[in-house]
């Protein structure tokens, strides 16, 4: 089970006006508990007028080799949002020393290094967990090689450069940027532009041999996440070799229709070992229920995207408001965000530990 501890803040970079990249120091006791995958995330806790108020945000460090040491550092990068309760606390008020909570990390946008071709397109903040991949990929694997193809609005708003300058020098045979801006003309590359599904068709084939990548890796806001995929699909790439994660999809986006829901229902759950069972409000969500009674349920952006409240649907049906977290063989496995879920049937089971 994911679970929160006290950690605290060792560095605060700042990497363009409107971003930071935070790094958190592990204490060794809790070291086994923060050892990650390439491209997994953490949660962010605090109080905020007695509100519990969770931001996800992306790991941008290597991850450890499975026999390696775990981390002893941390470090996200967190870009501002227009009245975010959290991104604003975490470019102008967060300090070295302050200790934030930090959920243990989570998520399945990720990559186990092995040799071959891998590619990523990304937009603005979607190049934080890509940078953990590429470069963990780069280091642990001789026989592989990464092309990163990313867009932002100006060379001046573009997060990490100076990270994945550091990736070009240090694996020049390896590793492939494509960098695109939307608002500003460059010297040399691409003309500026945003990249849609028409640009991205004509583009890709002729960067890479589509067919000879083992991975696609896209991140960022979901109309890019969107456009790379159908780009993609129509190219001829098979849907088990796109991996995706969005980090921002605005309210109502792909809402599902409403079902009508039964006049009294209960969602049993199983959690951390112990199962409970409770009547669900009128209008609740299955987590919000599950939540009421046990306030050590998981759960990071409630918005469908990080996956972090996902749970095995054991019996009955329910119905999925959104969902931008599950691959849909997790979905036809079984599985369900239990933010976005709401009950069709009169009693619906919950496994939060499968």
């Amino acid at each position: 089970m994911a679970r929160f501890h006290p950690l605290p803040v060792a560095a605060v970079d700042r990497l363009t006006d409107d971003s930071v990249a935070l790094t958190f120091s592990v204490p060794p006791a809790l070291r086994e508990e923060y050892r990650h995958a390439p491209g997994q995330h953490l949660a962010l806790r605090r109080t905020v007028d007695g509100t519990d108020v969770r931001r996800t945000y992306s790991i941008c460090s290597p991850a450890p080799a499975p026999d390696g040491a775990a981390p002893s550092t941390l470090r996200v990068g967190v870009r501002l949002v227009d009245g975010g309760a959290f991104s604003t606390y975490a470019l102008k008020e967060i300090a070295v020393g302050d200790e934030l909570e930090v959920m243990t990390p989570a998520g399945r946008f990720t990559l186990d290094p092995a040799p071959g071709l891998y590619a990523a397109v990304v937009g603005g903040s979607g190049i934080t967990p890509v940078l953990s991949i590429a470069t963990t990929l780069l280091a642990r694997e001789p026989g592989a090689r990464f092309c990163l193809i990313r867009s932002d609005r100006t060379s001046a708003s573009t997060m990490f450069l100076e990270e994945v300058a550091d990736l070009k020098d240090r694996f020049p045979a390896r590793f492939q940027l494509v960098t695109v801006l939307s608002r500003e003309e460059q010297q040399a590359g691409l003309p500026s532009g945003r990249l849609d599904q028409e640009r991205l068709s004509g583009l890709l084939p002729a960067l890479l041999p589509i067919e000879e990548v083992a991975g696609w890796f896209l991140c960022g806001p979901f109309g890019l996440v969107q456009s790379a995929e159908r780009a993609l699909r129509g190219l001829g790439v098979a849907r088990t070799r796109i991996h995706e994660e969005i980090f921002h999809v605005d309210a109502g986006t792909l809402v599902a229709p409403a079902v009508p829901a039964p006049a009294h229902s209960t969602v049993t759950a199983r959690l951390d070992g112990r199962g409970g069972s409770w009547p669900v409000q009128d209008g609740e969500s299955l987590l919000e229920t599950v939540l009421r009674n046990r306030p050590d349920a998981p759960y990071a952006c409630k918005g469908g995207v990080c996956g972090t409240c996902r749970a095995f649907l054991v019996s009955g049906e329910v119905r999925m408001d959104r969902n931008f977290a599950l691959e849909p063989e997790e979905t036809e496995a079984g599985y369900v965000l239990a933010c976005q879920s709401h009950p069709v049937t009169e009693k619906v089971e919950l496994d939060f530990d499968r």
